[in-house]
Formats: C-alpha cells, sequence, structure tokens
C-alpha cells in the first residue's frame, strides 16, 4: 500500500447539494467533509437514495455543489472552470459505473483507447497501453470482441482498464459489482483493491455488497445526505 500518511488526495469541507422541486427541497448531500489517501479503497455504503452517487459526482466534477468546497489535487473543483473540470475528468479522475458506460459500436481495445485518443497519445504509445490494460484485466484475448459478445464481468473489466488508460490519481466507483454474480463480484473486487494498493489510487467505491466493506481500509456511512466515518484514517482522525 502506498505511504501510509500520504498527503490527501482528495479534501472536501461542508459539501452540500439540495435540488429545489415543486415539493419541496431536497438535500441530496448535508455538509459532508472527507479526505481521500493515495493508495487506499475507502468504501462508501448507505441505503439507495441516501446520497452516496451525488457525493461522487461532485467529487468527480460532474455535478455541481450548492455549497461548500472541494479540492483533488491541486484543483478547486467547486470553483473550477468547465474547462479546468475537463481537464480533471481526463487526467485525474476516473469513474466506473454500475451499467458499464461502453460505447457498443467499439470493440473493447477501441473503447480502452478512448481516454488515450482525447489526450492525444501517439499511435503506438495508445496501442501498448491498451494492450497492457487489457492484459492486466485478463482480456487480453478479447480486445477485437464488442460490448454485445463480452459477459457482464468482461464489460465491467473493459470499463476498468478505460478507467486506468490516463493513470488517474483518484477512482470514483458507484455499484461497480451491483450487476454482477457473486463469484464475478469477487473477481472484480480483487482488481479493485490492486488498483489501490498496488497502484497507489484513491479509490472511493459505492456499494451495498458486504464482501466489498469487509476489504475496504476505510469505510464511510451516508444516511440522508449526512456523512460520517465508521472507520477513519488514522491520519485524518489524528487532525480532527
Amino acid at each position: 500500500m502506498a505511504e501510509r500518511f500520504a498527503d490527501a488526495v482528495v479534501t472536501a469541507s461542508d459539501l452540500s447539494v439540495t435540488h429545489v422541486t415543486p415539493a419541496g427541497d431536497v438535500h441530496a448531500l448535508v455538509d459532508a467533509s472527507l479526505k481521500l489517501y493515495p493508495g487506499e479503497l475507502v468504501v462508501l455504503i448507505g441505503p439507495s437514495g441516501a446520497g452516496k452517487t451525488t457525493l461522487l459526482h461532485v467529487l468527480g466534477g460532474i455535478e455541481a455543489a450548492s455549497s461548500g468546497s472541494a479540492r483533488v489535487g491541486d484543483v478547486v473543483i467547486t470553483d473550477a472552470s468547465e474547462r479546468e473540470l475537463d481537464r480533471l475528468r481526463r487526467e485525474d479522475v476516473a469513474f466506473i459505473f454500475q451499467s458499464f458506460g461502453l460505447l457498443d459500436a467499439l470493440t473493447a481495445a477501441e473503447n480502452v483507447e478512448i481516454p488515450l485518443r482525447i489526450a492525444r497519445a501517439e499511435p503506438l504509445v495508445r496501442d501498448e497501453r491498451v494492450r497492457m490494460l487489457l492484459e492486466r484485466v485478463g482480456l487480453d484475448g478479447h480486445a477485437s470482441q464488442r460490448p454485445a459478445e463480452l459477459s457482464g464481468g468482461q464489460r465491467q473489466r473493459v470499463a476498468i482498464a478505460r478507467a486506468l488508460a490516463a493513470s488517474p490519481r483518484v477512482l470514483l466507483a458507484d455499484e461497480p459489482t451491483g450487476q454482477l454474480d457473486s463469484h464475478t463480484a469477487e473477481a472484480m473486487i480483487e482488481l479493485i483493491v490492486s488498483i489501490a494498493h498496488e497502484d497507489g489510487v484513491a479509490v472511493l467505491l459505492s456499494t451495498h455488497d458486504p464482501s466489498i466493506v469487509a476489504r475496504a481500509d476505510r469505510v464511510l456511512e451516508i444516511h440522508d445526505g449526512v456523512l460520517t466515518a465508521r472507520m477513519p484514517h488514522p491520519q485524518a482522525a489524528a487532525s480532527e
């Protein structure tokens, strides 16, 4: 695992998200504060509708916070321009979704290649990086297959390979095993743990799966938009 007391790569303070609806205000996130450190797997738990996805979207620059602040590296995402957020999502923060989010018309290799094309990597560099990533996730023999030709677990592996293409500092995963059987989910968990512990990526993963919770370095719990730490990081706890 990465250095236990490394500097936080993500810092959020008093993040709130309020949705105004005809039926009244909906508080999706309420004064949430957290830090994410390199090399750790942080698991986010809570019932459906508790605010897990909202928190992930705010930290990834997909959804704006109503108040509070959040920083990824040197970028204050709550004050960043759309151009800065695009760069952040392209270079520093990657997502894995429950629905895989693959482009059906593209092969597995072409899906993985997308972030590298956006980054304008040289063709030879792209090809080698895609090859290495598909091998890393156990799909080196499936590069030319399209999503419809792959199982659910294989599609999620392609999604993970694509998320890793740009060597992100932060990986945000929203119920990544939600559509997988228990055996396939266990393989996904092993892969995600290795991304945190071996690659030094800060991973924040929302789940209802107790087997992932059991592998977490820390557990955060959210109810009605209120975030609490079930297992605080020792450095964060010491600074409080």
